[in-house]
């Protein structure tokens, strides 16, 4: 490998997928002043179906509203901050959260294949038997004791004992 080809390899390495916050209705412009400075950034867009008097027309709106996706190593965060509209990264027990790129293109193939696609938060109840998709639990059903703003109280019925773990709530499915 060339030492220029090693050099881009390690770049692209490095880089991950972070989501930003933006103003209101500034989505489709943040992304591409982003782009304009060499800013990686994906903005899904949902294409919506709208009836007018006249006419029907298919007009693309962001999906998350207020959200925007930037492919960014940590060196270029001060530059994404400092693109107009831009409020900052969303935070994650305080660093900017990651997306998994894996994340980044199971939304986009979701959104070529649909249109009018609607986003809903994943609801966690008291008694609702979750699975644990992560961390040293993992694999394990579990039902739900007490839910907080970021973690979930969830009761594992294991060899005639009861273990009770605070989990993230991002490592948790629900079961259907």
């Amino acid at each position: 490998m060339t030492e220029v080809a090693k050099l881009c390899h390690d770049i692209a390495v490095t880089k991950k997928w972070y989501a930003i916050y933006c103003r209101p209705r500034w989505e489709k412009k943040v992304n591409k002043l982003l782009t304009e400075k060499g800013i990686e950034s994906y903005c899904p867009l949902n294409k919506i179906r709208r009836k007018w008097s006249d006419r029907i027309k298919v007009v693309e709106e962001p999906l998350f509203k207020s959200y925007i996706f930037v492919q960014v190593d940590e060196t270029e965060h001060t530059d994404v901050r400092r693109v107009l509209g831009v409020i900052n990264f969303v935070y994650w027990n305080g660093k900017p959260a990651v997306v998994k790129d894996k994340e980044i293109q199971a939304i986009k193939a979701f959104l070529n294949e649909h249109e009018n696609v609607m986003i809903t938060p994943l609801e966690i109840a008291v008694g609702q038997k979750v699975k644990i998709i992560a961390g040293p639990l993992m694999d394990n059903e579990a039902q739900v004791l007490d839910v907080n703003r970021k973690t979930v109280k969830v009761a594992i019925n294991s060899l005639g004992y009861q273990l009770v773990a605070y989990i993230d709530k991002t490592k948790i499915d629900s079961i259907k």
